[in-house]
């Protein structure tokens, strides 16, 4: 029986210094984690940025370039009927 309680204790005592290495460790280790997480967040943010940036760019182009393709047909139509309007005056 002794035996048996001696073992025991022996996976006790090696337990409870795992437990306290494993601490120990995660102590010495957490600020180079957070260091480490903050960096890592920071440039997938800044990732992120750029490609959302020049994706909303490239929408904006093609917006404006739409837009601008009207306008420059409502222009011409605007233009049409001021000559056909101003041609029978001028006859």
């Amino acid at each position: 029986m002794s035996d048996a309680n001696d073992t025991n204790e022996s996976s006790q005592t090696d337990a409870g210094q795992t437990q306290d290495l494993k601490s120990r460790l995660k102590q010495f280790t957490q600020p180079l984690v957070d260091n480490l997480d903050t960096r890592l967040r920071e440039q997938v943010d800044r990732r992120v940025d750029e490609k959302l940036d020049d994706r909303v760019r490239a929408l904006v182009e093609e917006e404006l370039t739409a837009r601008l393709s009207v306008i420059e047909r409502a222009i011409a139509d605007l233009d049409r009927s001021l000559k056909e309007l101003q041609g029978p005056s001028q006859g």
